[in-house]
């Protein structure tokens, strides 16, 4: 038991502290010691999403361990997750965990698919990576431009389909994942959008906010649409039922016509029209031509050429197109030629096919956009510049783009269509060899582009011609020899692979001049047997092998210049101080 009569030790912090130890007493002033900082806690939980983040860093980059217990695969890459953090932070992964192991890997971690993961709607890797960040740090990154904005110089970005697609892709990765103020967030964001928007840009936010069940956004984009001149093949065709029936109901489209006994003219006429597009949905060209000669109604009375660009397959599309029964200019109810609706598509053969029925790529909308201005919004500088080594395809983006700017650019001179080259004599077989190996050449070093080019030209439907990369076997669907075959079935044969070969090159001057200047040169520069480079001698063989080399620099080259002298172009004919005044004025007006 204590002794009474010892002093007893006290803590005081009120003016100071005195400490009792035995007969000895320290004072020690309150100024002294340092009180703890107010926003601790903030700092603390800083520090905890720093520290959390790393976790999310690449293991070659930022650690040299991989703590990761399971994987995401999204768009086709592996994203290494932690299962504790996100069973935490969304009920969704932790109903999953529970009952999901998912497909087990080789190195034993759980592996999901994103695709599996998602009842609607897509997430791509880069908005699930910002969703992701999210859920580890509490914090919301800025989204990256290079998938969130578009490639028109002139755009503010504040509504254009990059943009608008991006923050969809959030929405569903934060309704379907289940993390609310995410959610909320990012429906404000969409509402945004929505009056600043073309109204056919306003679709996927519709889409989004009907499966999401986001009322506000909802009912703002009915609203929008009902009150839009959109035409209402694109409300039936885009829309769940439920919106639509709603926006048709709103437009005061009443279906107790249909209880009429007698059809009125203009019902008939509405119902004609549909047959034609539901023969187009069937692939169905010789019922659509059938339904053309026994009614009156037209190929332009139903905007069949915009609906197939838009909906149909590429085939269909350009038999429609090689009808020739229909107004390649013509424009529908929003204003939109043919072409305009194609660069919505972005589809290069289709637009090919439209420009070579004698389309306008200088036709701007309404709202003063031209074929490539509305490519150009519609496309992400990820897609646009990303890096393409020779041999291998070109973003189709890109070549849409490509091909519209070089149609404007093109002066209306008419194409020469005849090859030039002075080591091509006029004997059949000549023409066709050396056709055949300028052909050849283009597939080795820009396939896409060469690709494309046939495709318009039909040049796959027509059998070969041997050429320098026939006599070495590196084709194996060359048309064997018939040894019975007639000179005049022979000739004819010829003289068709001919006029496919030279309608393909004819393509490539067209839109890719310079890489044919290159090709022209080498083809007239005695190289017959480039692409042998075993035949020769030690030295010839390292002579072939260098001039190969100096060849895929020059169409490089060659592309370079293409582009620059494109942006030049465009600078003086598509943005004159008429139409920049114009774009201007109207750049704020939107259906």
């Amino acid at each position: 038991m204590a002794n009474s009569s010892e002093p007893s030790s006290s803590i005081s912090f009120t003016s100071s502290s005195h400490i009792s130890n035995g007969s000895n007493n320290y004072t020690i002033p309150s100024s002294s010691i340092p009180e703890p900082p107010r926003n601790i806690e903030i700092i603390g939980l800083n520090k905890l999403s720093t520290h959390l983040e790393k976790l999310l860093a690449d293991p070659g980059t930022e650690s040299d361990c991989n703590y990761s217990d399971a994987e995401i695969v999204v768009e086709g890459i592996s994203v290494g997750v932690h299962r504790c953090i996100l069973a935490t932070r969304s009920k969704f992964f932790s109903d999953l965990f529970k009952v999901n192991k998912g497909c087990v890997e080789k190195d034993g971690k759980p592996q999901y698919i994103m695709s599996d993961l998602l009842p609607y709607g897509s997430v791509g890797y880069d908005a699930f990576l910002i969703f992701l960040g999210y859920v580890y740090t509490g914090k919301l990154k800025s989204s990256p431009p290079e998938v969130s904005t578009c490639v028109d110089d002139g755009c503010p970005h504040d509504a254009c389909r990059p943009a608008i697609n991006f923050a969809v892709e959030l929405t569903y990765a934060s309704s379907v994942f289940q993390v609310p103020e995410l959610v909320s967030l990012f429906q404000r964001r969409l509402l945004n959008f929505v009056d600043k928007a073309l109204v056919e840009d306003i679709i996927p936010i519709l889409v989004v906010a009907f499966h999401c069940q986001l009322q506000n956004v909802l009912f703002r984009c009915v609203d929008r649409v009902a009150r839009s001149n959109l035409d209402p093949i694109s409300i039936e065709k885009e829309l769940p039922f439920e919106v639509a029936e709603n926006i048709k109901s709103l437009h005061n489209i009443s279906q107790d016509d249909d209880e009429h006994t007698v059809e009125s003219e203009t019902a008939l006429h509405e119902k004609r029209i549909k047959s034609i597009h539901k023969a187009l949905d069937c692939d169905d060209v010789e019922l659509v031509k059938m339904i053309l000669d026994e009614s009156k109604i037209t190929l332009d009375e139903a905007c069949a050429l915009h609906y197939v660009v838009m909906y149909c397959n590429q085939e269909v599309a350009k038999e429609i197109l090689n009808l020739n029964r229909a107004d390649i200019n013509l424009r529908n109810s929003r204003g939109y030629t043919v072409l305009h609706v194609a660069a919505m598509r972005k589809e290069p053969s289709i637009i090919v096919s439209i420009l070579n029925k004698g389309a306008r790529a200088s036709d701007t909308t309404i709202d003063g956009q031209s074929a490539v201005s509305i490519c150009r919004r519609r496309t992400r500088p990820k897609d646009y510049y990303v890096k393409t080594e020779h041999g291998q395809e070109t973003n189709k983006d890109r070549i849409c783009i490509d091909v519209l700017e070089r149609e404007i650019k093109r002066s209306p001179m008419i194409v020469d269509v005849s090859v030039h080259s002075s080591a091509v004599t006029d004997d059949l077989h000549m023409k066709l060899l050396y056709l055949e190996n300028r052909v050849a050449f283009a597939r080795v070093l820009f396939p896409s582009e060469a690709k494309l080019a046939m495709e318009i030209a039909h040049a796959q439907t027509t059998s070969e011609f041997p050429g320098l990369l026939a006599s070495k076997g590196s084709n194996g669907n060359l048309r064997e020899m018939d040894l019975n075959e007639t000179p005049l079935v022979q000739n004819k044969r010829l003289h068709s692979r001919m006029e496919a070969l030279s309608r393909t090159v004819e393509t490539g001057r067209r839109y890719f001049p310079h890489c044919s200047e290159v090709l022209d040169r080498f083809m007239e520069d005695d190289l017959q047997d480039l692409f042998i480079l075993e035949n020769g001698t030690q030295e010839e063989q390292e002579l072939k092998r260098t001039r190969f080399v100096e060849l895929k620099e020059d169409v490089q080259r060659a592309f370079t210049k293409d582009k620059a002298e494109l942006h030049r172009g465009l600078s003086s004919s598509m943005y004159s101080p008429t139409m920049r005044s114009a774009s201007k004025n109207k750049s704020r007006k939107h259906a």
